[in-house]
């Protein structure tokens, strides 16, 4: 959605997860205390060594459609993404739009597209088109409230929270829209339909879910069954909660670690944090959950700012580690074009597409996750094991090993040069360089100079 997110604020003695927002539903709060368990969801094997790519069509091209968006798929295959995530496609309400053109989670109709994108026709053919390059389509859904002049207002109004004079709710400050309610069997029920709708018509093939930690669980345990009797499908949810891999979500948000980068970047801790951040997902979540990990994306970009802004001078390394730690990396619209500006939000700001030479570091790293197992998500990847050294605070690295794949993952998460001892052997061995392509052997103990934010990712070579 827009600024206001759920975090999970971990304990690291009594492992407890706690709950940032009260408005948050008691079936979700109950739901959490059962712990992580063992997730039921059956992910699509498509999914097993793909990044994701977040979609803005308005601020894509000039013409903000999804017919000139179609004339960046070949770009985007040739980039190495594999899912293609679409912001909302639906018409935008006009009662209570905030700026020129509104928020894009600001749905006036679930079953129809924003005119100013194009038809249904022309979504219907870049699915088709995206289909034929191998890659496939999420659809952003937003679940939790819709816009004022939504067509629910006047045929369904008791679908909606109201306030004590029965006038229509919004939730926090996002006064162009108003909030669903969920103890509405009916609604609940529509919701799911209207999902169905959009796989039956288009083709897609699953959800991104805004703010999905605002639904109550049950409710997404329901709709991922239903979704799945139309289409085995892949499911987001724009939240950082470990129960909602249960029965429901592929995946979820690594808020926790984005902010932890950002913390990083910025002083505030050291590269230590990032072995306590991971034990305590090993703890929380169940085993082969997906995590998304990023950067960026519209959120970040619009209201607290681009990569160049909070990571210094280290985009490249935390992108690197964003794309070798557990997870699935995210690409979002203009980073692989090193765009380094705010796009508005409810105006059109197209991006400045340009050559800065991020596009083939990007594809580095993406070709490198489909032919290593060892980076593969979730249950088809490998563990991570760090590789400490006589500068744990400065630098960080690991080794992730699947079926015979190997990498080892060198990073300075500092401006400073360093000159560091890796400790042990677990990293002993041929690998080869994947930016540069030198090849090196790597020896017990052994010492290397790292200049500020300087990374490395060697793949395993002839032994």
């Amino acid at each position: 959605m827009r600024t206001v997110r759920i975090f999970c604020i971990i304990c690291p003695v009594m492992f407890l997860v706690m709950n940032c927002k009260s408005d948050v539903s008691k079936e979700t709060s109950d739901k959490a205390k059962s712990g992580p368990g063992v997730s039921g969801v059956v992910s699509p094997e498509w999914i097993k060594n793909t990044a994701i790519y977040e979609v803005n069509i308005r601020q894509y091209t000039p013409e903000g459609t999804f017919n000139a968006f179609a004339a960046h798929l070949s770009r985007l295959k040739k980039l190495g993404v594999d899912i293609l995530w679409f912001m909302p496609v639906q018409p935008i309400g006009e009662i209570n739009r905030k700026g020129t053109l509104g928020s894009y989670y600001s749905v006036k109709d679930y079953k129809k597209v924003n005119p100013e994108y194009g038809t249904m026709e022309d979504f219907r053919n870049l699915v088709r088109l995206v289909h034929e390059a191998g890659m496939h389509v999420i659809l952003d859904w937003v679940p939790n409230h819709t816009a004022w002049d939504h067509t629910w207002t006047k045929e369904h109004p008791d679908w909606y929270k109201l306030d004590e004079d029965g006038a229509f709710i919004s939730p926090f400050d996002w006064t162009d829209v108003i909030q669903l309610d969920y103890d509405n069997e009916e609604m609940r029920q529509e919701m799911i339909e209207d999902m169905k709708y959009w796989i039956r018509e288009t083709d897609i093939d699953g959800f991104r879910c805004d703010v999905a930690h605002m639904v109550p669980v049950a409710f997404w345990d329901e709709a991922r069954k239903e979704l799945d009797k139309v289409k085995p499908v892949f499911m987001l949810a724009e939240s950082d909660q470990y129960f909602l891999h249960k029965d429901a979500f592929d995946m979820t948000y690594g808020w926790q670690f984005f902010h932890l980068m950002n913390d990083i970047a910025a002083g505030k801790k050291t590269a230590n944090a990032i072995s306590y951040h991971f034990g305590m997902i090993d703890s929380l979540f169940p085993a082969g959950s997906i995590i998304m990990q990023f950067t960026s994306n519209h959120d970040e970009n619009s209201w607290n700012g681009t990569e160049y802004e909070r990571l210094d001078g280290g985009v490249k390394t935390f992108t690197v580690l964003a794309a070798t730690v557990p997870g699935m990396l995210l690409i979002y619209s203009g980073q692989e074009a090193g765009m380094n500006k705010r796009l508005e939000f409810f105006e059109k700001d197209t991006i400045e597409w340009q050559d800065s030479g991020m596009f083939g570091f990007y594809q580095t790293l993406l070709n490198l996750k489909k032919r290593n197992q060892a980076l593969w998500n979730g249950k088809w990847g490998g563990s991570l094991t760090r590789v400490t050294s006589s500068d744990n605070k400065a630098v960080y690295a690991f080794v992730r090993e699947k079926n015979g794949d190997k990498v080892f993952v060198i990073l300075n998460l500092t401006g400073n040069p360093v000159t560091v001892t890796m400790k042990g052997k677990v990293y002993s061995g041929n690998y080869k360089d994947v930016f540069n392509g030198e090849t090196v052997r790597f020896h017990k103990n052994e010492e290397m100079s790292l200049s500020g934010w300087e990374y490395h990712v060697y793949e395993k070579g002839e032994q």
